[in-house]
């Protein structure tokens, strides 16, 4: 790859149009740190009774918010006195019990839909991606064929043909909420334990502690995969968002069916999620280059969070809105005009920014032809961009948004999730879960980013905060 000399800040400009690879740009210095990293150094999220915690308490608490905005109006509500206590946990049990139990229609859309999703993964036609060399395969490259795209204009083809001819109804999928979450949870659970034993019996766990809690949690397996899918990017992809997608237009078509109109509010939540699930189809290709692919590991920690905690958390506002009169959250049309031109505003900075930290990062292993898959916005691929070449071999993009922070498509990610519990104003707290648990979910995450770029990089880390200064917000933070 042309790279050219160090500018007075100590930055290198490189050429996109003339390419030259080397066979490896990871040092000895770097393979030397990759391989402490590839160790299991420190416990994280407080530990083995830590994660035991965050396993039991999180399923408990999105039970606790389902009950809360289906059964109470949105209200937080509590035991009056030590004596309601128990009539307290029996009534918040019954509701469970009834309404959210494992019935045999949860069982079959919850399984239909994941299977399905498996096997569109399996036989679709895609775009044929390499991904990050992987050091704990001795950096090796795996290869992704990414089918996002083609698998969600056959899934929306299919739900609509199936609504159409009253096949599947989408209304039913809100009005199953409860029971489907809890089949989500029984895969969230049954699909990290498989992956667990599988990846031990095989041989293929890496990063272990030693501790059976903590490992099941973190995960056992790096890349695994069925075929051709790699089971962590499918997952990530095709799970969470169709789910998350359809619950919306679920909202949309009980609304019609009751009130004879969509409201601007549910409208906002289909643009919303539309927009996330063709920006992960459209731009899946970018994917493998991501923290979550190239060294997070699988196990229940994001198996769960991608089967049951993100579909059945994020879109509580689209929860309240199929139950209530919208003169509970109407707004007014300039209140409109702005959370509309908000979204849109930061759905472009987080696309934007992601694109252009992927495509560096494919052009630095000599990719210069980049998919063009709808919408391609403008500023997403930085022409000749500045960067630190780093000791162990990487380079350090400063450039385009990540001029200015070091998390912008973080910042992005955050204020969308912000206005998908603003979309109810102040009805009621419970839509604002997302974006509350998404900014401590985020600065955790940022916390062990940084850490780790901190040990792998040394005083080329340093250097590049001087840099880039802001860790999310220029000139504030």
């Amino acid at each position: 790859m042309a790279v050219g000399k160090p500018d007075a800040s100590g930055l290198r400009k490189r050429s996109v149009a003339t390419p030259d690879v080397p066979e490896a740009y990871i040092t000895e210095h770097g393979r030397e740190m990759d391989r402490k990293l590839e160790e299991h150094q420190e416990y994280e999220f407080g530990g083995p009774w830590g994660v035991v915690a965050i396993m039991t308490g999180f399923p408990i608490l999105m039970y606790y918010l389902w009950v809360c905005l289906w059964f109470y109006d949105g209200k937080l509500v509590h035991p009056t006195s030590v004596e309601d206590i128990q009539p307290f946990l029996a009534r918040m049990w019954g509701h469970v019990a009834k309404d959210a139990s494992p019935n045999a229609y949860a069982w079959k859309v919850y399984t239909g839909n994941f299977f399905f999703q498996l096997f569109l993964g399996l036989v679709m036609p895609g775009y044929p991606q390499e991904g990050l060399p992987v050091p704990s395969l001795g950096y090796k490259t795996l290869k992704y064929n990414c089918n996002a795209l083609t698998s969600l204009y056959v899934t929306l083809t299919t739900a609509f043909v199936l609504h159409y001819y009253h096949i599947f109804r989408l209304t039913e999928i809100i009005d199953n909420y409860g029971h489907l979450m809890t089949v989500s949870m029984i895969y969230g659970f049954s699909v990290s334990a498989i992956t667990y034993f599988w990846a031990v019996w095989t041989g293929n766990a890496i990063r272990m502690s030693g501790n059976f809690f903590y490992d099941y949690f973190m995960g056992a397996a790096l890349n695994p995969r069925i075929g051709s899918v790699c089971l962590k990017m499918w997952a990530e992809v095709r799970i969470p968002w169709v789910l998350v997608f359809f619950m919306s237009v679920s909202g949309a078509c009980k609304q019609y069916e009751t009130l004879g109109y969509v409201t601007p509010n549910m409208a906002f939540m289909i643009l919303a999620t539309g927009l996330y699930i063709n920006a992960c189809a459209k731009g899946e290709e970018c994917i493998p280059q991501t923290w979550d692919i190239y060294y997070e590991k699988w196990g229940f920690m994001v198996i769960f969070w991608n089967l049951s905690g993100v579909p059945f958390s994020y879109v509580y506002s689209v929860v309240y809105m199929a139950s209530h009169d919208p003169s509970k959250y109407q707004f007014s049309t300039a209140g409109y005009v702005f959370i509309y031109t908000l979204i849109l505003c930061a759905y472009y900075v987080w696309d934007t920014a992601m694109a252009q930290k992927s495509h560096f990062k494919m052009q630095t292993q000599g990719i210069t032809e980049f998919r063009k898959t709808f919408p391609q916005l403008p500023w997403n691929t930085v022409k000749n961009p500045t960067f630190i070449q780093t000791e162990h071999g990487n380079r350090l993009l400063t450039s385009g948004f990540w001029a200015y922070s070091r998390k912008p498509n973080y910042v992005a990610d955050w204020t969308m999730s912000l206005t998908w519990g603003a979309i109810v104003g102040t009805a009621t707290i419970i839509p604002y879960f997302y974006s509350i648990f998404f900014i401590v979910v985020l600065l955790h995450r940022c916390t062990r980013d940084f850490e780790r770029c901190s040990r792998k990089y040394g005083k080329d880390w340093d250097r590049y905060c001087e840099i880039v200064k802001y860790k999310y917000i220029p000139g504030v933070y």
